[in-house]
């Protein structure tokens, strides 16, 4: 999972609201400045000493505000490469080749211009941190850029690696932090780019070449997450100014491209530990906007009370119950379905996320609105709901060998059925979830009592340690097909992707804690989800369709998680300091950051 402390941009990615007046943003030019912006960015809970740099796991850098893209994706199911416009202002392709024009006076906030050679490095440092294993694999699943030249005035050419196909290039390059050559390149080798080339090598003969190239490129990555800069050096329309335990202070930079459509002269981020903690800054009226924050509806009305509205959009991102399927009794599938059959997903929601949730429908591994994009009205149809029902989940408890004795379940070595629900300190809405979740499990007979791990790093260290049976895992992660089932039948079920072809482990220790089946027979047909998986990322949306398809089905019939809910993208703000908003139904902006709504003209100060 992303680190995001669960006030989750529910696609990994997160944002704020307002009011749009019926004109649309203004431009900015001849409108009143000024004001501090506050929030909090629900990427990064600030964390005192971690370095101003992108790279860093903690770092205190903060997108569209000091950290910029090329372009921020607009969350397009049926496009993926769709964007808004960031430090370049417009892209095209060109054969293997994408174009990109930057903005025409794209800066630093020291004043020099944005260059080629900060380009090139970002790439570079992009193609090392794009996957745990650079090389092949990063070819299909990560930045697979051969190299970057200059192409004209202001336009730069970005160079698929030759014999790849990855129609998400575009989407790739654009979602590429920009860094400073001048800051980053000091501790980056002159060869790097020679290091790339060696590492993306087909031929067998030179494996060892590839594999060679690969470590070093690892190590340059650690080095450069390492590295502390001593100055923020922002491309973006704020750089960071001072950095305290509770708050990080952005000052505008007066040399941003667009800097006259910024209107705050200043952005407070402030640090936070929890939910409970942002619903404090709401109930005290201390912030302009924030994203989404998991809340009960007492709470809710609270800060409705303090002048808040809320704005909703379609949100990319489910919570789930997953297994370790090579533990009893989850290793049967039947078991899976009778746990979702059993569970009522409805009064769990209710109680878990009232306000920016609704309860799951079939588990196809895509969120509904995924689900009605890609599978045709009858196929949706056809799918099993897995609708609360009791006597169907018993029925299925007893194919599975199980047996019920005295109100309780036992299991097939004649052990009591007992279930630990992992979760994690911190998360209200999984926690408020688990305890209804576990009194509906133990009421039918199954034992059931949550567990907190400390914090959501010892979570997923653990949980890739096989310390868990049944733990909470976001899926549906993205508005890409692909990225959905990568989250179900990628690296934690074993399955790695090597180019085109896929390769799977089930051993301790490699990553895959689900340990679901290697293949699965679907309406007679025996597939592999990992290679179907894996397949989606060189398809275009006709050839998709019918993997999708499938996968949806397989996902369906074999249950690897229980979809609980899907979360609904919902933003807050308060018109006291500032409005004009994006608003319901503008989906693509308010999938994405404050910082890059100013640049498109939103946000200005309210002059009441």
């Amino acid at each position: 999972m992303a680190r995001f402390k669960h006030l989750v941009a529910v696609s990994a990615a997160l944002a704020t609201l307002g009011t749009l007046a019926a004109c649309g943003p203004d431009a900015g030019k001849n409108g009143a400045h000024g004001g501090v912006f506050t929030t909090i960015d629900a990427n990064n809970p600030i964390t005192p000493g971690a370095p101003m740099n992108p790279y860093n796991a903690n770092g205190n850098s903060f997108l569209s505000y000091n950290t910029m893209y090329l372009g921020f994706d607009k969350k397009n199911p049926l496009d993926p490469n769709d964007a808004f416009p960031g430090l370049a202002k417009s892209w095209d392709t060109k054969g293997d080749s994408l174009i990109v024009h930057l903005q025409d006076d794209a800066k630093w906030s020291d004043g020099t211009p944005v260059t080629l050679d900060d380009l090139k490095l970002s790439m570079a440092l992009g193609f090392g941190k794009s996957s745990a294993a650079v090389g092949a694999r990063g070819l299909t699943e990560g930045l697979n850029v051969a190299s970057v030249e200059k192409a004209g005035d202001n336009a730069y050419a970005f160079k698929q690696v030759p014999g790849t196909k990855n129609l998400t290039f575009t989407k790739q390059v654009l979602g590429q932090v920009i860094v400073n050559a001048k800051v980053y390149g000091k501790i980056v080798p002159a060869d790097i780019w020679d290091t790339i080339h060696a590492s993306q090598q087909f031929d067998k003969s030179k494996a060892k070449e590839a594999e060679a190239a690969t470590a070093k490129l690892t190590e340059i990555s650690k080095r450069v997450a390492a590295f502390a800069p001593p100055k923020d050096v922002s491309a973006g329309p704020f750089a960071v100014r001072k950095i305290n335990p509770g708050s990080v202070i952005l000052d505008k930079n007066k040399y941003f491209y667009d800097a006259d459509r910024i209107t705050p002269n200043q952005v407070v981020v402030r640090h936070y530990s929890g939910n409970e903690q942002v619903w404090g800054f709401m109930k005290n009226g201390e912030l302009d906007a924030a994203p989404f924050t998991a809340m009960p509806e007492n709470i809710l009305k609270q800060v409705e009370a303090r002048g808040y509205k809320r704005t909703e959009s379609v949100s990319y991102v489910q919570a789930a119950l997953a297994f370790n399927q090579s533990r009893a009794p989850y290793d049967k599938k039947e078991v899976r379905q009778g746990l979702a059959y059993l569970m009522d997903r409805e009064a769990v929601t209710k109680v878990g996320q009232p306000v920016g949730g609704k309860a799951a429908g079939a588990p196809t591994g895509m969120v509904g609105a995924m689900t009605d994009t890609w599978l045709p009205k009858d196929q949706s149809a056809a799918l099993e709901p897995y609708a609360h029902d009791t006597a169907k989940a018993e029925e299925l408890f007893t194919q599975a060998g199980l047996k019920k004795k005295g109100g309780k379940w036992y299991l097939a070595n004649g052990k009591q059925w007992k279930i630990t629900l992992q979760t994690v300190n911190g998360f209200s809405d999984w926690i408020s979830a688990s305890t209804v979740i576990a009194n509906q499990l133990t009421k039918a007979g199954i034992d059931t009592k949550p567990q907190l791990s400390a914090d959501f790093g010892k979570y997923q260290t653990d949980m890739a340690d096989e310390k868990f049976d049944v733990g909470w895992w976001l899926t549906a992660v993205g508005s890409t097909a692909r990225g959905n089932f990568q989250r179900l039948y990628g690296d934690s079920n074993g399955f790695t992707a090597n180019g085109d072809k896929v390769t799977h482990s089930d051993k301790k220790g490699s990553g895959n804690w689900m340990h679901g089946p290697v293949r699965v027979t679907v309406d007679g047909k025996s597939i592999n989800p990992g290679e179907l998986t894996a397949q989606l990322a060189a398809l275009d949306n006709e050839a998709a369709k019918p993997v999708i398809q499938q996968l949806a089905k397989a996902t369906d019939q074999e249950v690897p998680v229980i979809p609980i809910w899907d979360y609904t993208n919902v933003r807050f703000y308060n018109e006291k300091n500032f409005t004009k908003f994006p608003q319901d139904g503008q989906d693509e902006l308010l999938s994405n950051f404050p910082g890059m709504w100013m640049a498109q003209g939103y946000v200005k100060p309210n002059k009441k």
